[in-house]
Parts: C-alpha cells; structure tokens; sequence
C-alpha cells in the first residue's frame, strides 16, 4: 500500500515540482500554500508523511507542525526549506519532525529522505552544520524570536506581513485589545519600539 503525503509550501511551482517527483512512488492526498490551510488539511486528511517549508503565510511552518502534532502526535514530519541555519533545524526538531532537506538540494534528496522519515528514521541535509550559521540569520537574534510564545509568533508573523490589529484580530479570533497586549509584549521582547521594526525584523529573520 502506498504511503498518503500532504505537501505544503507558499509557491506552487516547487509544490508542483514536488508532486511530479513524489508522485510515481506515494499518493499525494493534497496541495496546500499556507500554514492554516495546513493545519486543517492535515487534520482532515490523517495522511502518512507531511513535507513542509518554514516560511509560509497565515501561520509558519513551525508553528503550523506544533499545532499538528497536538493534534496528531504520531504525525511525521519532513520540512523542505532555505533555511540553512541549524538554530532553524533545532526548531524543526523540537516541534517532532525527523526531515530536514534544504531547497538548494532536494531534487537529489527528497525521495531518500521520505524513504527514511516513513521508517522512523532521521535524515538531515548533510551540509546543515554549525559552520553555516555564518552564512544565516544572527543565532542570538534567531533564538530570541524562538522564544516568543506561539500566540506571540503568529501575531508577530501576521502584524508583518501587513495586517492591521483588526484583521489580526479577525483571524486569530480574539480582542482587537488582546492583540495590542501581546503586541507589546513582543516589542519588550525584542527591544523594538514600533510595528514597522516588527516588520523588519521578521523580514530580516526569515519568519515571514
């Protein structure tokens, strides 16, 4: 029986790239561009494997594996992403996947790491290694985002991708004042005063 895998990345090209790729040996139960669109997918369709990036819109692609994993604990996980930083991985890592392939390789990668995600096994683009810290985000700066609670992470993400408090507010299904308190919260966090240094910062950190 072949194995079920949802895949989930903002550009659907590289979707579609996987797709073609993946396709001759698993079932591809669905396509999907943001993280909320992911969560719900995965929930509703219980599949195998899901391949995801970390930089999605509405929801990242760590914080999108956290709520899966509430929800499906044995759900495995194999994220497909730029991000070379091992800080990234260690995320990755700490929210239950046991994948990580970086873009730049995963034409020659990607089946061998679903191969070994399915049977339990850890496989990690061999070229995430300390070293490329010096080519990636700050790691001080990275780590501080990380510890942002998760409600904090996602309003973050949506205030700088251009939201204003209502719309964050809309989708997050809460007080209009509620936001403004964890936006505060975060600027005391990263010692940033203004939503426009919120935005930079996320732009700058990759978490948009």
């Amino acid at each position: 029986m072949r194995a079920r895998l949802l895949l989930a990345d903002d550009h659907s090209l590289i979707l579609e790239g996987f797709r073609r790729v993946i396709e001759p040996k698993y079932d591809v139960l669905g396509m999907v561009t943001d993280g909320r669109a992911l969560v719900e997918a995965a929930l509703r369709l219980r599949p195998d494997l899901i391949i995801l990036d970390i930089t999605m819109p509405l929801l990242n692609g760590i914080n999108a594996a956290r709520e899966i994993k509430n929800g499906l604990p044995e759900m495995k996980l194999l994220f497909v992403t730029m991000h070379a930083s091992p800080i990234y991985l260690q995320a990755a890592l700490d929210v239950g996947a046991t994948g990580y392939v970086l873009k730049s390789s995963a034409r020659e990668e990607i089946l061998t790491a679903i191969e070994k995600v399915l049977k339990g096994e850890l496989f990690v683009t061999p070229s995430v290694c300390p070293k490329s810290l010096e080519e990636g985000a700050d790691p001080a700066r990275v780590a501080t985002s990380l510890r942002l609670s998760p409600r904090e992470r996602e309003i973050l993400q949506l205030v700088a991708e251009g939201n204003s408090t209502k719309e964050v507010a809309h989708v997050l299904n809460i007080s209009q004042k509620t936001v403004a308190f964890h936006k505060d919260n975060i600027k005391r966090k990263l010692g940033l005063g203004t939503t426009a240094e919120l935005t930079k910062y996320a732009l700058d950190e990759g978490l948009v």
